[in-house]
């Protein structure tokens, strides 16, 4: 069985959304958990604690990476998005 490390947690769905896409999209096998109870749950996702994206433990350490790039330093407004090149 693959051990899965949550490497972000969100109360917000398209966040998580986004960036699980953004894992994905870089070969990272990554997996939503929570999005559901949060989203229809009363008090959303801060009553259950948030919305996890999980990796396999392998994937971890580069997932991070990748996601704190991400946070801390998002694409220029004014240049086109090129991550795909």
């Amino acid at each position: 069985m693959v051990q899965l490390k949550t490497i972000f947690k969100s109360f917000h769905a398209m966040e998580a959304q986004m960036i699980t896409a953004r894992l994905r999209t870089a070969g990272f096998q990554a997996t939503v958990l929570g999005e559901l109870a949060a989203l229809s749950t009363e008090g959303g996702s801060l009553a259950t604690g948030g919305i996890r994206i999980q990796v396999p433990a392998a994937e971890e350490e580069e997932a991070r990476a990748l996601v704190d790039g991400l946070l801390n330093h998002p694409p220029e407004e004014d240049s086109p998005d090129r991550s795909w090149e």
